[in-house]
């Protein structure tokens, strides 16, 4: 079928199915894209290990990054509703070389965590047959993860409203099983057969009983990981019914629904199975890695498998979200000559970023496959590593808020306060994570692997932002590449790609224009 690449002087948008989403569709995709149910699996255990019952008040703290960044993300788009995001708003701010390694942040953390949530999908699937051993086969898990990686490119090539179709009932599931667990876990609280009801105390909120700043770090920065994939909401934004006011409010509401969801969930397990180092325990090491594993039999009994069946679902509708960024943000790229042009391809029926969106799933399964062949372990410092690009590139969004907005941030206490405060603070908090991290990363105790005789997880997280500025030097040298890099194609007086009135702009496709 044939693709037609985008015109750069088009002033009336990239292409894509603009007027699609509206407020509940973007949310749900933004919610979707945290993969809520895995991010607390991969994530409680370890949190309770660093912090014991200060647990719900980490998750908390982690939120105010989040929320601040948010804000910024919020009041960029309202006035540059581009798909390219970090990449857009940074170029125009800072000028082209922040502006593409904010996009190159963006694209290296969904390829590192596609492979990841490809894996776990694939573990969970064969998880539900017979004794669960067949999630011990390498090759078959590999295998199930490449052909779920590929489904899910399919979906994000088909379209952005069937994905969001997909994307209601796989998250309807996930808050389902959430909802269950609470209510067993509560049930069994008060009627005395938790293994280890613990009860409710206030103290787990109190943000000065921590009683070690490294285990407070470890813990937020753990936290901060889970919170990550709201975002999403705005790579979307062309593709809404509002541009310029529907990704922000979404990306607010899918922050405070996750806070919600993180700090029930945390609450009811702990008075469920308590923090003890034994048994069920939060506090048990060999728990931490998979609670609901752990817990499910004597939780829910011979449903238990709903638990696995909610992991899986939630790896597997995180898998189709995370593409949709890159994808749009390579698109954007391609638009403003940041990248060769072909990845600015839309398909003329589905409207969706075609190559880039192809490209995205096939790197992701290459990348998968090579670090599964290569060792297991490195695949998973890549993943640890993740935190790093997360950081990098939401700080980037942060700073650029406040620099782009500051001539008018004191005349009034609103623009102060949203587009130069919040922002500024969320992005000092997130650069010293990202120094925290990778000062941590960099002991060679941190991850699995041991790299030039350093911690293997700090190898690959910077390393991969390094071959970033490579291939952006790569790209520096293509004559199609000057005008970019020369501040013409995009720059802080280039006008938006995306169309004020999206009915106008299906009208004119309509017309054939």
């Amino acid at each position: 079928m044939s693709t037609t690449p985008i015109d750069l002087h088009r002033t009336d948008g990239k292409g894509l199915a603009a007027g699609t989403l509206g407020l509940w569709g973007s949310t749900v995709i933004g919610l979707a894209s945290t993969a809520p149910v895995y991010s607390l699996v991969a994530t409680l255990g370890f949190v309770v290990l660093a912090v014991g019952g200060q647990a719900p008040i980490a998750f908390v703290i982690a939120f105010v990054p989040m929320l601040f960044i948010a804000y910024a993300y919020r009041e960029l788009n309202n006035e540059i509703p581009d798909c390219g995001t970090t990449f857009t708003w940074g170029t125009k701010a800072f000028g082209p070389w922040i502006g593409w390694m904010g996009g190159w942040g963006v694209a290296v953390a969904g390829m590192v965590v596609l492979a990841n949530l490809a894996q776990i999908a694939a573990i969970y699937f064969w998880s539900l047959f017979g004794d669960g051993t067949l999630s011990e086969n390498v090759p078959l898990v590999t295998a199930t993860g490449v052909v779920f990686i590929a489904l899910m490119t399919w979906v994000s090539w088909r379209g952005v409203e069937i994905g969001e179709r997909i994307q209601n009932i796989l998250l309807a599931v996930q808050y389902i099983a959430l909802g269950i667990f609470v209510v067993a876990a509560l049930w069994q609280f008060f009627a005395g057969t938790a293994p280890d009801p613990t009860p409710f105390d206030w103290n787990w909120f109190n943000p000065f009983a921590f009683g070690d700043w490294h285990g407070f770090t470890q813990a937020v920065l753990l936290a901060l990981f889970i919170y990550w994939g709201w975002d999403t909401c705005l790579a979307l934004n062309e593709e809404t019914k509002d541009p310029k006011r529907i990704p922000g409010r979404a990306a607010l509401l899918t922050t405070i629904i996750l806070l919600f969801t993180y700090v029930t969930v945390t609450v009811a397990a702990m008075m469920y199975a308590g923090l003890g180092d034994s048994g069920t325990g939060l506090g048990n090491e060999a728990n931490a890695d998979d609670f609901f594993l752990a817990i499910k039999d004597g939780l829910l009994g011979p449903f238990g498998w709903m638990l696995v069946l909610a992991v899986m679902i939630s790896a597997i509708s995180s898998t189709q979200t995370t593409i949709l960024p890159t994808a749009r943000g390579t698109l954007a790229m391609a638009a403003y000559r940041a990248l060769p042009r072909k990845f600015a391809t839309v398909h003329p029926e589905y409207k969706t970023p075609s190559f880039s969106t192809l490209v995205m799933g096939v790197v992701a399964i290459l990348y998968y496959v090579g670090m599964t062949l290569i060792s297991d372990n490195i695949l998973q410092d890549s993943i640890l590593s993740l935190g790093l690009a997360i950081a990098f590139y939401y700080a980037i969004t942060g700073y650029t808020c406040v620099w782009y907005y500051w001539r008018e941030l004191f005349p009034s206490s609103r623009n102060f306060f949203f587009k130069g405060l919040f922002p500024l603070l969320g992005a000092l908090m997130l650069t010293y994570a990202f120094v925290q991290s990778a000062i941590d990363m960099f002991d060679v105790d941190y991850g699995y692997t041991v790299l030039f005789g350093i911690g293997g997880t700090f190898v690959l997280g910077i390393g991969s932002l390094a071959v970033g500025v490579l291939l952006m030097i790569l790209w520096f040298a293509f004559p199609r590449a000057k005008s970019f890099f020369h501040g013409e194609s995009l720059n802080r007086e280039t006008p938006v790609l995306v169309p004020d009135d999206p009915n106008e702009y299906r009208r004119s496709v309509d017309g054939g224009v």
